[in-house]
């Protein structure tokens, strides 16, 4: 039974979270310290809302289609607009974050495709050291060393409070990555949470190899964490346990939600099946011993780690060393390749890479040398009893949709290395928008119009904020793009048309950031509707706004200290899926497609971005306004 429903575990952290102010015992600067002074999640006004959606349409309509959507929109701001707009305001009064449990469920929970490729991000780290077996075992137990010193800030709460610029932000989603589990349902999933003020919290992680399932302690008695030399100890005890590839009864979590669950209740039938995936939902992570690579061309290394961190590879490699559903898995593979799959419900990318940074940082230190923890327990392997015909069935047909998925999976990564954020920073010009801009310019010089594009704003300054869209793609980002393949324009003017879309993003950014987005609240009002009986505004049936949201590039900035590089997969089947990490002379980024759409092709849209950054500082060091 699953004991702890999300509202609940919220509302018990917000009593601990008064219950340690009032007893003294939370520090300013620490994790909590200042979460219940953090605003709300404001409502928008309504008539700056639909003025914005106007104006992030144009580009992507013809005057025809342009002049139909202002007419819903000026309807719609007579009725309903103002009755659902007082029904959100409402709710905003009566919710710690209107939006927060929404997005939850309509981003995810009630998502029924798989969560492999379509929402679980991958992340490559920088290759390590080591090239066999005992090396990379070594590896995966300094590995957990640096993840339980992580741990124990999360437990205690030392964790400081991250800032943008001067504003605190909310460290909910830290303190649930390593607790958190997503459980499938027939119609719609749910989401389990068992954080370390809990009675019996978790103690555990699952090692993952040849497709079989570890559970094993990381403390010995007294709550004493295993130092490096028992973890290894540990991990070798697994492998030797586990010499042979069993049956993937893994890929069951990579399939069609609806497909998994009725899978799962099958597997809940049996009462040694219960125990292992109990087990498996209260274990603080999964750490996937992997096997085999695939063989990569020179210079594709890192494209081929990065397929494995987003999908394994398929049934034949390491796809089925996983389960998908855990908030983060740890992936060491062969030869050095590691990195993790994180589940999205939980968290976006920014406590993802802190975590990634803390262990890197862990992991590059010397030896441990703390004293061994007393009373060890072996690694307990989970047994699943899988005779029912339907299973079988079931893991046969994730077999073939797994390998399915992969061979569609177009993914590439690549540093762009001629320069990194510090040129746009010279020309006094938002990195982040700079980049934007680049997206716009190679979408066009490709396609010959722009397109919808997606961008995460979060929304973390607000209390349990999540994100909201920031929408690249504008009348700005229209001209210069128009103007950058214009052989009669000047290269004084393209500059121009440069800043002019650079600054209009960075505009857009700032915005949406404090909470004046559209595309939630224009989501919200949509809800609002239908949980009031009401019928969908003729504003969401629009043409305008489905093309405004099928983001044919989606993309994501998530910085990060060492050479990682964050990957997912397109949302939409003709798009383009991009992450970037921006450096100061480099810029790593991550582009994938699906094949199954002839006209995108990864490699393609990178070799016009590289195109793109090229002519666009060729502009600025060209213009007058550069040299002055």
């Amino acid at each position: 039974m699953l004991r702890l429903v999300r509202a609940n575990w919220i509302q018990r952290v917000s009593c601990n979270i008064q219950k340690m102010q009032t007893d003294g015992k939370l520090f300013v600067g620490r994790m909590f310290s200042v979460q219940d002074s953090l605003p709300k999640l404001p409502v928008p006004p309504l008539e700056q809302t639909v003025q914005k959606y106007l104006r992030t349409v144009q580009p992507l309509l013809s005057d025809e289609e342009y002049a139909n959507t202002l007419k819903i929109v000026k309807d719609f701001e007579k009725d309903p607009g103002p009755k659902l707009q007082n029904l959100l305001e409402k709710r905003a009064q009566r919710e710690t974050n209107w939006l927060s449990d929404w997005w939850m469920n309509t981003a995810y929970l009630d998502f029924r495709q798989p969560v492999t490729v379509n929402v679980s991000p991958g992340v490559v780290f920088p290759k390590q050291n080591y090239s066999d077996k005992e090396g990379q075992l070594r590896f995966t137990a300094k590995l957990i060393s640096g993840l339980l010193s992580y741990k124990t800030m999360i437990d205690q709460q030392t964790l400081p409070v991250e800032k943008m610029g001067k504003q605190s932000l909310c460290m909910m989603q830290y303190y649930k990555i390593l607790c958190g589990c997503r459980i499938p349902g027939r119609k719609k999933d749910t989401w389990v949470c068992y954080p370390p003020d809990e009675a019996n919290p978790p103690r555990h992680v699952i090692i993952a190899h040849n497709n079989a399932f570890f559970s094993m302690d990381l403390y010995g008695s007294n709550n004493q964490p295993l130092n490096t030399e028992q973890l290894h100890v540990q991990l070798k005890h697994v492998v030797r346990q586990s010499k042979e590839v069993e049956t993937p009864i893994g890929l069951l979590t990579t399939e069609n939600r609806n497909k998994w669950a009725k899978s799962y209740e099958l597997l809940l039938k049996d009462k040694e099946n219960k125990v292992s995936l109990s087990e498996l939902h209260r274990s603080i992570c999964v750490i996937c011993v992997d096997n085999q690579l695939p063989d990569s061309a020179a210079g594709e290394e890192e494209s081929t780690a990065a397929r494995m961190m987003l999908h394994g590879g398929g049934s034949q490699l390491n796809s089925a060393n996983r389960w998908c559903d855990k908030t983060l898995q740890f992936i060491v593979g062969k030869n050095g390749v590691c990195g993790l799959n994180y589940e999205h419900t939980t968290a976006e990318g920014p406590p993802i890479i802190s975590i990634v940074d803390h262990i890197l940082d862990y992991c590059s230190k010397s030896e441990d040398k703390s004293a061994p923890a007393p009373d060890v327990k072996a690694p307990r392997k989970l047994k699943f009893n899988i005779t029912f015909p339907e299973l079988k069935n079931n893991i046969e047909e994730a077999v073939e949709n797994i390998d399915s998925m992969v061979k569609d999976v177009d993914l590439n990564v690549f540093k762009f290395t001629e320069y990194g954020k510090n040129f746009p920073k010279s020309q006094k010009l938002s990195p982040d928008s700079y980049l934007q801009m680049a997206f716009q310019l190679a979408y066009f010089r490709l396609y010959s119009k722009p397109c919808a594009t997606y961008e995460t704003a979060s929304l973390r300054q607000f209390q349990l904020g999540r994100t909201d869209t920031i929408r690249s793609c504008s009348i700005e980002s229209f001209e210069f793009s128009k103007g950058m393949l214009d052989p009669a324009v000047s290269t004084q003017k393209k500059a121009e048309l440069l800043r002019k879309a650079v600054t209009g993003h960075k505009n857009y950014v700032a915005e949406a950031i404090k909470g004046q987005g559209i595309d939630r609240h224009l989501l919200g009002l949509k809800l609002v509707a239908l949980q009031n009986n009401m019928k969908v505004p003729t504003l969401h049936m629009d043409m305008a706004y489905s093309l405004s949201s099928h983001h044919n590039i989606s993309t994501s900035q998530v910085p990060a200290k060492y050479e990682a590089c964050l990957v997912f997969g397109p949302t939409v089947p003709d798009g383009y899926g991009v992450c970037y990490n921006p450096q100061e002379k480099q810029i790593i980024f991550g582009v994938s497609a699906f094949n199954c759409c002839p006209e995108t092709v990864s490699m393609k849209f990178i070799d016009s971005i590289q195109q793109s950054l090229r002519d666009m500082k060729a502009v600025l060091e060209g213009s007058i306004q550069s040299k002055l």
